[in-house]
C-alpha cells in the first residue's frame, strides 16, 4: 500500500513519512471508479509502479536545497543551517556553511577595498576598483558555478573555505 499524500510505501494504518491515516486497502488498492487508465493519485509524485519520490520532509530534493544554499549567501545558507529537515543533512549543511563563508570573505574583501580606494589618490583609486570589479566577477562566476555544481550532486570544495565548511558540517 502506499499513502495517498505522500506516496511513500504504508506499513499499517498510518504513513511512517506524513502521518496520514490510511484507510485499509482503499489507499492504495488501485485507481477510483471512472479513473483514467494510468493516472496516478493526486499528490503522490510517482507513475504507477515507479518508486516514490525521495524528497527532503520540506518537500525540497537535496541537490535543489544544496543549490539553493547560494542563492542569496548569507540569508539561505542561514536560513538552512536553521530549517529542521534540512540542518540534519549533512550535504546541504557543507553548502550552507560553504555559502556562508564565502559570502563573509566577498564582504570582507569588498570592505578592504573600499578603504583604500578612499585613502588612495584618485589614479591608485581607479586601478584598485578596476581590480575589484574583476575580482566581482570572479566571484560571481565562481557563484553560479558553486549553484551548478550543487544542483547536480557534484561537492566542490573550495581550498580553505571548503575546509572550514566540511568541519562544521
Amino acid at each position: 500500500m502506499f499513502c495517498p499524500n505522500c506516496g511513500a510505501a504504508v506499513q499499517g494504518r498510518f504513513c511512517a513519512k506524513c502521518g496520514t491515516a490510511v484507510e485499509g486497502s482503499a489507499a492504495s488498492a488501485g485507481p477510483a471508479e471512472g479513473a483514467t487508465p494510468g493516472a496516478q493519485a493526486y499528490g503522490t509524485g510517482a507513475a504507477p509502479g515507479a518508486q516514490p519520490y525521495n524528497a527532503a520532509a520540506g518537500g525540497m530534493s537535496d541537490n535543489v536545497a544544496s543549490a539553493l544554499c547560494y542563492a542569496l549567501g548569507l540569508i539561505t545558507g542561514i536560513l538552512f543551517l536553521v530549517l529542521a529537515p534540512y540542518n540534519q543533512n549533512r550535504l546541504i549543511r557543507f553548502h550552507a556553511f560553504q555559502s556562508i563563508f564565502l559570502n563573509a570573505a566577498w564582504i570582507l574583501f569588498w570592505i578592504v577595498e573600499t578603504m583604500i580606494a578612499i585613502v588612495m589618490p584618485w589614479y591608485v583609486m581607479t586601478v584598485v576598483s578596476l581590480i575589484g570589479l574583476l575580482v566581482a566577477l570572479g566571484f560571481l562566476a565562481l557563484w553560479l558555478v558553486l549553484m551548478f555544481k550543487a544542483y547536480n550532486n557534484e561537492k566542490l570544495k573550495l581550498p580553505i573555505i571548503g575546509d572550514l565548511a566540511e568541519k562544521q558540517a
